[in-house]
Protein backbone atom coordinates (compact mmCIF):
# COMPACT_ATOMS: atom_id res chain seq x y z
CA UNK A 1 0.00 0.00 0.00
CA UNK A 2 1.48 3.36 -0.99
CA UNK A 3 0.47 6.69 0.73
CA UNK A 4 1.91 9.84 0.12
CA UNK A 5 4.83 9.71 2.86
CA UNK A 6 5.43 5.76 2.86
CA UNK A 7 4.94 2.57 1.19
CA UNK A 8 5.25 -1.77 1.42
CA UNK A 9 8.56 -2.70 2.37
CA UNK A 10 10.11 -6.04 1.59
CA UNK A 11 13.37 -7.68 3.08
CA UNK A 12 14.79 -10.29 5.08
CA UNK A 13 15.75 -10.15 8.41
CA UNK A 14 17.79 -13.08 10.32
CA UNK A 15 16.44 -15.32 7.19
CA UNK A 16 13.03 -14.32 7.75
CA UNK A 17 10.90 -12.67 5.04
CA UNK A 18 9.08 -9.50 6.18
CA UNK A 19 6.50 -7.62 4.28
CA UNK A 20 5.81 -4.34 6.20
CA UNK A 21 4.45 -1.27 5.55
CA UNK A 22 6.30 2.05 6.58
CA UNK A 23 7.32 5.87 6.35
CA UNK A 24 9.77 6.68 3.92
CA UNK A 25 11.54 8.54 7.01
CA UNK A 26 11.82 5.32 8.85
CA UNK A 27 15.44 4.52 10.18
CA UNK A 28 16.46 0.36 9.48
CA UNK A 29 16.86 0.60 13.43
CA UNK A 30 13.46 1.90 14.07
CA UNK A 31 11.94 -0.77 11.54
CA UNK A 32 14.03 -3.28 13.94
CA UNK A 33 13.84 -2.54 17.07
CA UNK A 34 10.37 -0.60 17.21
CA UNK A 35 8.32 -2.87 14.39
CA UNK A 36 9.82 -6.24 14.53
CA UNK A 37 10.96 -6.23 18.33
CA UNK A 38 14.51 -7.11 17.56
CA UNK A 39 16.26 -5.29 20.74
CA UNK A 40 20.03 -6.43 20.52
CA UNK A 41 20.59 -3.86 18.11
CA UNK A 42 21.43 -0.54 20.13
CA UNK A 43 20.45 3.18 19.38
CA UNK A 44 23.66 4.85 20.73
CA UNK A 45 24.21 8.27 19.41
CA UNK A 46 21.76 8.01 16.92
CA UNK A 47 23.77 10.15 14.54
CA UNK A 48 26.82 7.15 13.02
CA UNK A 49 29.48 8.02 15.54
CA UNK A 50 29.19 5.09 17.86
CA UNK A 51 28.90 2.22 15.98
CA UNK A 52 26.31 0.68 18.33
CA UNK A 53 23.57 -0.05 15.83
CA UNK A 54 26.14 -1.60 13.33
CA UNK A 55 23.98 -4.48 11.42
CA UNK A 56 24.96 -6.47 8.14
CA UNK A 57 22.68 -5.56 5.05
CA UNK A 58 23.66 -7.90 2.23
CA UNK A 59 26.68 -9.34 4.22
CA UNK A 60 28.30 -5.35 4.39
CA UNK A 61 28.19 -3.35 7.66
CA UNK A 62 26.07 -0.81 7.92
CA UNK A 63 24.75 1.47 10.83
CA UNK A 64 21.52 1.37 10.92
CA UNK A 65 20.56 4.67 12.42
CA UNK A 66 21.90 6.11 8.79
CA UNK A 67 20.07 3.61 6.72
CA UNK A 68 16.63 4.51 5.24
CA UNK A 69 14.39 1.07 5.97
CA UNK A 70 13.10 1.84 1.82
CA UNK A 71 17.03 1.28 0.61
CA UNK A 72 16.48 -2.23 2.03
CA UNK A 73 14.31 -3.72 -0.29
CA UNK A 74 14.69 -7.23 -1.39
CA UNK A 75 17.92 -6.90 1.47
CA UNK A 76 19.12 -9.25 3.51
CA UNK A 77 19.62 -8.09 6.92
CA UNK A 78 21.55 -9.87 9.72
CA UNK A 79 21.11 -8.55 13.25
CA UNK A 80 22.74 -9.79 16.74
CA UNK A 81 19.91 -11.69 17.12
CA UNK A 82 20.18 -13.90 13.99
CA UNK A 83 24.36 -14.14 13.97
CA UNK A 84 23.85 -17.51 16.04
CA UNK A 85 23.65 -20.64 14.45
CA UNK A 86 19.83 -22.28 13.80
CA UNK A 87 20.43 -24.54 16.83
CA UNK A 88 20.97 -21.08 19.06
CA UNK A 89 24.37 -21.92 19.32
CA UNK A 90 25.90 -18.75 19.74
CA UNK A 91 28.62 -17.17 16.76
CA UNK A 92 31.94 -17.86 16.75
CA UNK A 93 32.98 -14.49 17.74
CA UNK A 94 30.69 -14.30 20.43
CA UNK A 95 31.79 -17.21 22.20
CA UNK A 96 35.50 -15.45 22.09
CA UNK A 97 34.04 -12.19 23.00
CA UNK A 98 32.43 -14.05 26.30
CA UNK A 99 36.08 -15.81 26.62
CA UNK A 100 38.06 -12.61 26.19
CA UNK A 101 35.97 -10.82 28.53
CA UNK A 102 35.58 -8.24 25.72
CA UNK A 103 32.55 -5.82 27.31
CA UNK A 104 31.69 -4.17 30.45
CA UNK A 105 28.45 -2.84 30.29
CA UNK A 106 27.46 -4.53 27.02
CA UNK A 107 25.82 -1.66 25.36
CA UNK A 108 28.00 -1.17 22.35
CA UNK A 109 28.64 -5.10 22.22
CA UNK A 110 26.57 -6.48 19.86
CA UNK A 111 27.31 -3.49 17.41
CA UNK A 112 31.21 -4.59 17.85
CA UNK A 113 30.27 -8.01 17.25
CA UNK A 114 28.69 -7.60 13.84
CA UNK A 115 31.06 -5.51 13.09
CA UNK A 116 34.07 -8.02 14.05
CA UNK A 117 32.24 -10.58 12.09
CA UNK A 118 32.43 -8.16 8.86
CA UNK A 119 36.41 -7.44 9.90
CA UNK A 120 37.06 -10.76 9.87
CA UNK A 121 34.90 -11.80 6.62
CA UNK A 122 36.01 -9.11 4.31
CA UNK A 123 39.83 -9.99 5.59
CA UNK A 124 41.07 -6.53 7.64
CA UNK A 125 42.85 -8.94 10.65
CA UNK A 126 46.32 -9.49 9.50
CA UNK A 127 47.50 -7.53 12.33
CA UNK A 128 46.15 -5.87 15.78
CA UNK A 129 46.86 -2.29 13.99
CA UNK A 130 44.26 -3.23 11.09
CA UNK A 131 42.06 -5.36 13.31
CA UNK A 132 41.75 -1.51 15.18
CA UNK A 133 41.61 0.65 11.89
CA UNK A 134 38.72 -1.35 10.77
CA UNK A 135 37.25 -1.45 13.78
CA UNK A 136 37.53 2.36 14.26
CA UNK A 137 34.07 3.27 13.29
CA UNK A 138 32.62 1.23 17.01
CA UNK A 139 32.81 3.15 20.17
CA UNK A 140 33.40 1.31 23.68
CA UNK A 141 32.98 4.00 26.63
CA UNK A 142 34.36 1.26 28.74
CA UNK A 143 37.64 1.02 27.15
CA UNK A 144 37.72 -2.93 26.39
CA UNK A 145 39.52 -2.17 23.06
CA UNK A 146 42.54 -4.53 23.81
CA UNK A 147 40.36 -7.35 24.48
CA UNK A 148 37.80 -6.44 21.92
CA UNK A 149 41.02 -6.60 19.35
CA UNK A 150 41.79 -9.93 21.34
CA UNK A 151 38.61 -11.34 20.40
CA UNK A 152 38.64 -10.82 16.67
CA UNK A 153 42.38 -11.84 16.46
CA UNK A 154 41.47 -15.13 18.30
CA UNK A 155 38.44 -15.75 16.11
CA UNK A 156 40.03 -14.81 12.71
CA UNK A 157 43.47 -16.95 13.66
CA UNK A 158 40.74 -19.72 14.87
CA UNK A 159 39.58 -19.33 10.66
CA UNK A 160 36.13 -18.65 12.11
CA UNK A 161 34.25 -16.38 10.88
Amino acid sequence: METAHGGALSLTVNGRRHQVTIDNRTSLLDLLRERLALPGTKKGCDQGACGACTVLVDGRRVNACLTLAVRCQDAEVTTIEGLASGDGEPHALQRTFVEQDAFQCGYCTPGQIMSGVACIREGHTGSREEIREWMSGNLCRCGCYVKIVNAIAQTARAGRS
